[in-house]
């Protein structure tokens, strides 16, 4: 695989070099590779970025979207999915460009291009449903900030999206989504709008990814905006150096989130098959809730959290998924906190110590916990809410992650 890689990349350079001297000194060469269609197994895609899908405000007639993401995973073959999960009306989208970000809203000189949808620049989305791109020719690296932009003429009623981006992106009047220069998107938001996946064809086949499953800690909640220091991010970079086949990576966090009951989205339960099993190629489910179902003081046991994590784990396994679980971390001193709940706390983290119903454990719990308190985080690695970890918290957990029980088959 290495030295057939190191050809391609050979070969891209060749071709790069080519074109370059076809264009002149004047004319900067393309930022996409070339495809080298023969490396990718046809069909086979992999996710590269994803976000959980939930409500957002209303949609805005005659609005442009001009939304950031960080992607994981290299391959060709782009495709993003648009989703009107929540909407009551079918959404239509006239103008889609996938772009690499220069800085800003602005992009880089030559990357911007249309994507289509069976062959037409526009598609309607139904209400309730998910539309996928067809495949944008070129090749993209791994780690890239990707720009996806969107207009809709009509977007009305509720939209979908995902709330908390921790991502700065760019808002317009008007289409100006063909445009690399950021001289129109002059407004800002923090959520990502009507975009829920992207995915690549990988240059090896065997190739498959993780999708983080999970509450605001996943959602990168007091990691610093715009940086990608989310645990999931710090995991997708030390993928990309590893000798694994799991190179994708997609966040599927919502800030509040419970396993058992909807609220701040829909409950794990309730979302695992549209959010984490529909991702193309994923390979294992990192399974990283159950905080807020005990915080919430509505009487959730230790079994019902047991038996929400089996049915997740049961639905998982029955689409040939692996599931690797980790302790839920501690969290004395945030306001919620009481001794009753942390007695299902440490109830719950002994069952997915022990009880041998996961293809892999992770323990978040034992890296996150202060030594002389294990109801409490180390304060190196406390934001300062003493539930959500900063930074370093965030590297410190995918940094304790066995990348072996990642790379996973059933």
């Amino acid at each position: 695989m290495t030295g057939r890689f190191a050809r391609l990349l050979g070969l891209a350079a060749v071709l790069l070099s080519t074109v370059a001297c076809q264009t002149g000194p004047a004319q900067a060469a393309p930022v996409w590779m070339p495809s080298a269609g023969s490396t990718s197994a046809a069909g086979h895609s992999v996710v590269t970025w994803g976000a959980a899908a939930d409500r957002l405000g209303q949609g805005t007639a005659d609005r442009g979207y001009r939304l950031v993401v960080h992607t994981s995973a290299a391959g060709s073959g782009l495709r993003v999915r648009l989703s009107n999960a929540f909407g009551d009306r079918p959404l239509t989208l006239d103008s889609v460009y996938a772009g690499l970000q220069s800085q800003g809203a602005a992009l880089r000189p030559g990357s911007n291009r249309r994507l289509t949808f069976h062959g037409a620049r526009t598609v309607t989305v139904p209400a309730g449903a998910t539309a996928w791109s067809d495949p944008l020719p070129g090749t993209l690296p791994a780690g890239s900030n990707l720009v996806v932009s969107l207009h809709s003429p009509d977007a009305a009623g509720p939209a979908t999206g995902h709330g908390m981006a921790m991502q700065t992106s760019y808002t317009t009047q008007g289409d100006h989504t063909a445009e690399e220069s950021a001289a129109n998107w002059t407004d800002t938001t923090g959520s990502w709008w009507y975009l829920d996946s992207v995915s690549v064809r990988p240059p090896d086949p065997d190739t498959g990814a993780v999708v983080a499953l999970g509450d605001s800690i996943t959602d990168g909640w007091a990691s610093t905006s715009d940086l990608n220091r989310r645990w999931p991010d710090y995991l997708a970079r030390r993928l990309q150096k590893a000798h694994t086949e799991v190179k994708g990576v997609a966040d599927e966090g919502i800030s509040g989130n419970q396993v058992l009951a909807d609220g701040a989205g829909q409950a794990a339960v309730h979302r695992l098959d549209r959010d984490v099993l529909s991702q193309p190629g994923v390979r294992t489910v990192f399974l990283f809730e159950g905080v807020n179902d005990i915080k919430a003081h509505t009487g959730v046991t230790a079994a019902d959290l047991i038996a929400g994590y089996r049915e997740i784990v049961r639905r998982a396994h029955a689409a040939g998924k692996c599931v690797v679980a980790s302790t839920v971390g501690p969290y004395e001193g945030w306001p919620e906190w009481d001794p009753a709940g942390d007695a299902v706390r440490r109830q719950v983290n002994q069952y997915i110590r022990t009880g041998g119903e996961f293809d892999g454990i992770a323990d978040f719990d034992r890296i996150l916990r202060s030594p002389y308190d294990q109801a409490r985080m180390t304060p190196f690695l406390d934001s300062g809410d003493h539930i959500h970890p900063n930074d370093k918290g965030m590297q410190a957990m995918a940094d304790s992650v066995d990348l072996a029980s990642l790379d996973c088959d059933r």
